[in-house]
């Protein structure tokens, strides 16, 4: 009666569980469209409103620009003085823990889930990423799947990191490789307000 995506038929039992994915997707993808129409309305207040009520924890005085875009945002946490650029791509397929003071500037995509290569199916992985405190990530940035970025850490434009990141470490390139360190080593400013209407 039931058959998958390849052909193969299933049981009542095996087909139930597929079916309420299915359907769970559905609402996660007109949730998505929701929040991409709320990424426009140039308000921070009303476009952190909306992507705290999808479950998003949203940090004191942390802002997430215009026209970010997510996947499901509830595994998504972000700490308190922290800036998301314009544009940018936070993937919450996994966990994604972004920390205090942080920036993140326009254009930057980080992904917890991607496709297994070795895999029959060409399923989906995924693996946590973690973004530490006073961490600068430059646009266009791309951080992958089980990546943690250490405190302080800095990474150039357009990089592609595929690696951990150490403290205080600076890295660029594709892939990402270490290009220097950061010299402060005990950093205590605060990013400030962020530009209205943005």
């Amino acid at each position: 009666m039931f058959t998958d995506k390849t052909g193969k038929k299933l049981t009542t039992s095996q087909a139930f569980p597929k079916i309420m994915n299915r359907i769970y997707n559905y609402f996660l993808d007109f949730e998505l469209m929701i929040l991409r129409w709320v990424s426009h309305v140039p308000s921070h207040s009303f476009r952190k409103l909306f992507y705290c009520l999808s479950g998003m924890k949203i940090g004191k005085g942390s802002v997430v620009h215009m026209w970010a875009n997510f996947f499901d945002p509830s595994e998504i946490v972000i700490g308190n003085d922290t800036i998301v650029g314009d544009h940018a791509f936070l993937d919450g397929r996994a966990h994604l823990t972004i920390g205090n003071h942080v920036d993140i500037a326009s254009s930057v995509m980080i992904y917890n889930s991607e496709h297994d290569l070795e895999s029959n199916d060409f399923v989906a992985r995924t693996e946590p990423v973690e973004v530490g405190d006073y961490v600068f990530i430059g646009p266009r940035a791309i951080i992958l799947p089980g990546v943690k970025i250490g405190k302080g850490a800095v990474i150039a434009a357009g990089a592609v990191v595929t690696k951990n990141v150490d403290d205080f470490t600076i890295v660029g390139g594709v892939p990402a490789k270490v290009i220097g360190e950061r010299k402060n080593k005990n950093p205590d400013y605060k990013l400030g307000r962020a530009r209205l209407f943005q």
